[in-house]
Formats: structure tokens, C-alpha cells, sequence
């Protein structure tokens, strides 16, 4: 899709054109659910289906079409993958609720019952090394728990940087940074990253 079809697709979304939305949710599906199972953490992760969290983050917005006011890709990224932290959120309080004692539910399979885990390595690749490209579960499991030892702010800058895909300045806006520590930010969050899968 080349710069003009991508503004003609995101000014028809933002004047409620249900298809067109559709285009962009199917264009953004791949990362969508790449930032669902990194964000997620492991007690959403084990439990709930990212591709179901993803599926359900499509619908809420394409029933809601009428909230998307800005006919730009930001706009369109930033109220998508705000959705999906939105509904991780909710999941996560709902398995921490006081009732519920988590620890003894039976956990998912840790994703590889789901279809599409070459999809999940590939926006992962955004940053991991090519020496950390072996298309297995185990890579994703290994992925997965070095970013879960990152602190919050680290796990959203990468998040926000390489599966959403904002620029500096962008994150720096969402974070309350400025552009320049928003950059170093990213760069000590990707080399902790790089270490902790050194080690594992």
C-alpha cells in the first residue's frame, strides 16, 4: 500500500467507513497481537488467548467508528493500541480480582496452540538480533519472559517503538518525556532487553 491508498483508507475510516476500517485492522493485526502478548505479562498471557483479546479489540473498535476523528496513521495506531492496553488492563484486574486465586487456574499453552506464531517472531525481530531468530516456541517463551523482566516504562517504550511503531517525539508525548530522553529511554530499554536474552 503505497502513502496516497494509506491516506485515502484513513480518511474514509475516519468518516465512519466501516470497510475501511476493516482494511486497516487487517493491516494492523500482526503487531496488534504481538503488543497484546507483550504487554499482556505472563498472568494475563497464560490465561487469555491473545488472538481472542485481539479479535475482541477489533470489534470494539469497529463498533465505535464514530470515535476515530483523526484521518491519520498516529491517530488510527494510537486509538487501536490504546483499546488493546485498555482491554489488557481490564483482563489483568478481573484475574487479580480478590476472589479469584489465579495461581490455581490451569494456564493456556503458553501460546502454541495459537495459529500464527511465525507472525508473532516476526514483529518481534524488531528487536532481537538475528542470531535470536530460531522459529520456535521456545523463542517465544524466551522472548516473551526477558521482556517480562523489564520494568513498565522500558516494556511500553519497546512496545510503543517497535510494534507500534512511533516516532520518538510521538513516544515522548504519550510518556510525558521529551523527544531526546524518549530516544535514550529506548536505547537503555533495548540494551537491558538485549542482555536479559543474552542470558537466557
Amino acid at each position: 500500500m503505497d502513502d496516497a491508498e494509506r491516506r485515502k483508507l484513513l480518511e474514509s475510516a475516519s468518516q465512519g467507513d466501516e470497510n475501511a476500517v476493516e482494511a486497516l485492522l487487517r493491516r494492523y493485526l500482526p503487531g496488534l497481537r504481538a503488543f497484546i502478548r507483550l504487554r499482556s505479562g505472563p498472568l494475563v498471557r497464560a490465561r487469555e488467548s491473545s488472538e481472542d483479546l485481539a479479535q475482541s479489540v477489533c470489534r470494539e473498535v469497529l463498533q465505535h467508528i464514530d470515535r476515530f476523528q483523526h484521518g491519520n496513521e498516529t491517530g488510527f495506531k494510537h486509538w487501536l493500541f490504546t483499546t488493546a492496553m485498555r482491554r489488557i488492563q481490564n483482563k489483568h484486574e478481573y484475574w487479580k480480582a480478590q476472589k479469584r486465586d489465579a495461581a490455581r487456574d490451569v494456564p493456556l499453552d503458553g501460546g502454541r496452540s495459537e495459529g500464527g506464531n511465525e507472525a508473532l517472531l516476526t514483529a518481534y525481530r524488531s528487536f532481537s538480533s538475528p542470531s535470536q531468530h530460531a522459529m520456535a516456541n521456545e523463542e517465544l517463551e524466551r522472548i516473551e519472559a526477558a521482556f517480562d523482566e523489564l520494568g513498565d516504562d522500558e516494556r511500553e517504550v519497546i512496545a510503543l517503538a517497535r510494534i507500534v511503531g512511533l516516532s520518538h517525539k510521538e513516544i515522548g508525548e504519550k510518556m510525558g518525556k521529551s523527544e531526546g530522553a524518549a530516544r535514550v529511554a529506548l536505547h537503555r530499554a533495548l540494551i537491558k532487553l538485549a542482555e536479559r536474552l543474552d542470558e537466557g
